[in-house]
């Protein structure tokens, strides 16, 4: 796999506050996005979470690495017993009454070559994440 950083972007019909409450409240996470058993937008803060696919759930090991309140919210990403390093970046745009909505996940390449973490995995779980169940949930 090239070094290529994952990158999507979308646009929603909602203030740029409450996108960043949907992607830092760890109550309203949980409604839209992976069953955290903590999070705080605190750089240092390590959190963990389950995912995967119908075959196999990894456990996901993370820690955040830089808060621009409102703005900017970066974390670490790695799995328990695997090799890889990789960070998520979610970047918050305002437009006015919507919001732009860019994540970046960078490392893909680092990780080993199982179909779980196929660009095209990251791929799928990406554009759902962000294309359907953080705009439905922000733009009720």
């Amino acid at each position: 796999m090239s070094a290529q950083p994952f990158v999507i972007d979308r646009i929603y019909n909602a203030p740029a506050d409450r996108v960043w409450q949907a992607i830092t409240d760890n109550n309203k996470m949980k409604e839209w996005y992976f069953d955290l058993p903590d999070f705080k937008p605190v750089v240092g803060f390590e959190f963990t979470f389950n995912g995967g696919s119908k075959e196999k759930t990894y456990v996901h090991k993370c820690r955040v690495t830089e808060v621009i309140e409102g703005k900017k919210l970066s974390h670490t990403w790695t799995y328990e017993g695997y090799d890889g390093y990789s960070e998520v970046t979610w970047e918050l745009f305002p437009q006015g009454d919507k919001t732009k909505v860019v994540l970046t996940h960078t490392g893909l390449e680092t990780f080993p070559p199982l179909k779980d973490f196929a660009i095209e995995s990251f791929t799928k779980g990406w554009t759902h994440i962000v294309g359907t169940s953080l705009k439905e949930y922000v733009e009720k």
